[in-house]
């Protein structure tokens, strides 16, 4: 069911985008309000609203209703591990366990802690 709502909704989006394109703009006569006979206001009167408004805005209710619910669906099935964040689907990857050290050998001279190297001392 998540699916379908999904290809629905990407639909929805998709033709929300195309119906707010075609509309054209409030301000589209702006120039005219000043002086070309319009109303007081200066976007000119609106009139009712056309078939690309109405279709916008039911287009509008559902994707945001459509929204809700998948937000909603989505945490109600979140996993019940507390504590783990959801990883997804690298949440299937088997954990491996870490390398062992490499062993070091004992005829590699270690380098002396305080990083000065040490003169060789003459002997006697």
């Amino acid at each position: 069911m998540l699916l379908f709502l999904n290809v629905i909704y990407v639909l929805i989006a998709i033709a929300m985008i195309a119906l707010i394109l075609m509309q054209r703009g409030a301000g589209a006569q702006a120039g005219s309000g000043f002086g070309g006979g319009a109303s007081a206001t200066v976007f000119g009167a609106r009139g009712s609203s056309n078939f690309l408004s109405k279709s916008t805005k039911w287009l509008a209710v559902a994707f945001f209703a459509i929204s809700l619910f998948m937000a909603w669906q989505a945490s109600r099935t979140a996993p019940a591990q507390a504590g783990k964040p959801d990883l997804g689907l690298m949440g299937q990857v088997k954990e491996q366990p870490a390398p062992a050290p490499a062993a070091t050998p004992a005829a590699v001279p270690q380098a002396p802690a305080s990083g000065v190297p040490q003169a060789p001392s003459a002997a006697p």
